[in-house]
């Protein structure tokens, strides 16, 4: 059975294992193995999340018989109002392909018409093959952007928008 769940503070730790699961296959033909570990210390530190948690991020995990698959992060006006900016959307490589990624951008699309925003919007690596999994669920290239992340490194990323009106 395939459910999604909302993570509170005291369940983000799963977002922070996905991640370390997910991002070295994920991101080994991209970007250096350096480049992956300094980017999970920042983006994945289990402080950080807990604050985006209390500051309204959303967070949500696709569950397969009670265990966690994917995730989600979600925040509400960000760039701008009637905007959600999607910042983390990852499935667990073995598990890509089988539906998954749907059912989580199912919910962010329920979010965005919950809380009455009009567009999706997220940031990926250019050369992430996803870029073709978000231009089949409509998102649109509007940008592009490097992005210096510190010790040398950049975020090379296209933004992608979907319009939901």
């Amino acid at each position: 059975m395939i459910e999604i769940v909302q993570l509170g503070k005291e369940e983000i730790f799963l977002v922070h294992k996905l991640a370390h699961d997910i991002w070295p296959k994920a991101f080994r033909n991209i970007i250096s193995s350096d480049q992956i570990n300094y980017m999970l210390d920042w983006m994945y530190d289990i402080n950080t999340l807990e604050e985006q948690v209390q500051t309204g991020h959303l967070f949500y995990v696709v569950k397969e018989d009670g265990v966690a698959k994917g995730f989600i992060g979600l925040e509400p006006n960000y760039p701008d109002i009637e905007i959600l900016r999607i910042h983390k959307f990852y499935v667990l490589t073995e598990c890509q392909g089988k539906g998954m990624g749907r059912v989580l951008f199912n919910k962010a699309v329920d979010v965005a018409f919950d809380l009455d925003l009009s567009t999706l919007h997220l940031n990926v690596n250019r050369f992430n093959p996803s870029v073709e999994f978000y231009k089949h669920l409509g998102f649109q290239v509007v940008a592009e952007e490097d992005i210096d992340i510190g010790r040398d490194y950049f975020m090379e990323d296209y933004i992608m928008e979907l319009n939901l009106s």
